[in-house]
C-alpha cells in the first residue's frame, strides 16, 4: 500500500455577524470566521492537507476567492470535491488529525458534531478523526480574538 501524508493550514479573520461554520457544523456565536466563501477554516486547512498529500496544490488553485462561482459557497461542498479529486487518482483518506485554535467561540461542546461531520465527509469513521480545540493565552490575533486558525493532517492511502 503507498501511503502519503499532507498538512494544511487555514486562517481568517473573526468578523461580527457572520455565519460561524466549523467543520461543517454551525455554532452559536456572535462572530465567524469572513472570507469569499462560508470562510470554514477547518475544512479549508483539511482540504489544503488532503490536497498537499495528493500533489494537487491547494484549496486557494482549485477554489479561488476571485471566482464568483465560489461566492459564499458550503464548505461542505468544497471537501466533497477534494474527496473526488483524490479518489480519481487512486487514494482514500486514512485518518485526518485537526486543531483549532481559538479564543471565541468555544469549540469543545461541538467535537463530536465536528468529527461525524468530517467523517461524512471524508468517507471515513469517525474513529479516523481527530479534532482539537485550544486557544493561544490570549497572544496574537487569535488571543486578542481578531481571527481564527486551523492545522490539519491527512494520511492518504492507496491499494
Amino acid at each position: 500500500m503507498r501511503i502519503r501524508v499532507g498538512f494544511g493550514y487555514d486562517v481568517h479573520q473573526l468578523k461580527e455577524g457572520r455565519l460561524c461554520r466549523l467543520g461543517g457544523v454551525d455554532i452559536p456565536s456572535d462572530v465567524g470566521p469572513d472570507g469569499h466563501s462560508d470562510a470554514d477554516v477547518l475544512l479549508h486547512a483539511i482540504c489544503d492537507a488532503i490536497l498537499g498529500a495528493a500533489g494537487l496544490r491547494d484549496i486557494g488553485f482549485h477554489f479561488p476567492n476571485t471566482n464568483d462561482e465560489f461566492k459564499d459557497a458550503d464548505s461542505r461542498g468544497l471537501l466533497s470535491d477534494v474527496v473526488a479529486l483524490i479518489e480519481v487518482k487512486g487514494y482514500s483518506i486514512g485518518n485526518v488529525d485537526a486543531t483549532l485554535v481559538s479564543e471565541v467561540p468555544k469549540i469543545a461542546p461541538y467535537i463530536a458534531q465536528i468529527k461525524a461531520s468530517i467523517a461524512s465527509l471524508c468517507k471515513i469513521d469517525e474513529g479516523e478523526v481527530g479534532v482539537k480545540a485550544t486557544t493561544s493565552e490570549k497572544v496574537g490575533f487569535v488571543g486578542r480574538k481578531e481571527g481564527i486558525e486551523a492545522y490539519a493532517v491527512v494520511l492518504l492511502e492507496k491499494p
